[in-house]
């Protein structure tokens, strides 16, 4: 009998001591995915500050991207402006509002970095993300359709290249795309960022 319950009770011993491992185990894969997500978070909120300044050089470079050329006629004066074409016009606002976006999401990423396992917030800046990506692509294609217009013209339409007079002019506008479609890139990266985190809860 005495054989029997030491036994049982070496039995006991090792199913919680096997039960505290898997404990342990368990708390330590919590952290460690804890700890994976706030890294996620924190790339996010840099990722956000990188399109904040790409996206204001955008719209400050097209918004100031205008050119007189020295000579003019009595009735003409030969100047080139961004607002003289809606589709630029279009691109610095459509600009304007992406990065209005971008710095009211700001207080969005910070939740996501103290608060790693918060699903509402991430999903919101999935959705937004997606819907401001769209804008930024469209703009930022429309404004690169005048651009090229604008360096090689199009002799079907007898439409004649413009950037040999307005160098300074179209050097900015040109710019200015470059930066639009970098914060397009930073934008599918926040958006894959964000699908993969939901994806991890």
């Amino acid at each position: 009998m005495m054989k029997s319950s030491d036994h049982s009770s070496i039995n006991v011993a090792e199913s919680s001591g096997v039960e505290k491992g898997k404990g342990s185990l368990i708390a330590t894969s919590r952290e460690q995915k804890k700890g994976f997500k706030k890294g996620l978070g924190i790339l996010d909120f840099l990722l956000r500050l990188g399109a904040i300044i790409s996206t204001i050089a955008a719209a400050a470079t097209m918004g100031t991207s205008d050119e007189t050329l020295p000579f003019f006629s009595q009735f003409f004066q030969f100047e080139a402006s961004y607002d003289d074409l809606p589709t630029l016009m279009f691109f610095v606002i459509a600009m304007a509002l992406v990065g209005a976006y971008l710095v009211l999401s700001l207080p969005f990423s910070l939740v996501t970095i103290v608060r790693p396992h918060a699903v509402a917030p991430r999903l919101l800046l999935f959705i937004l993300d997606t819907v401001v990506l769209t804008l930024a692509t469209a703009a930022g294609a429309a404004a690169a359709a005048i651009v090229y217009l604008a360096q090689n013209g199009n002799p079907n339409t007898n439409w004649l290249s413009i950037c040999d007079q307005f160098g300074d002019f179209c050097q900015g506008v040109s710019g200015a795309v470059v930066a639009s479609f970098f914060t397009v890139v930073v934008l599918m990266s926040l958006s894959l960022l964000s699908a993969f985190a939901l994806k991890k809860h």
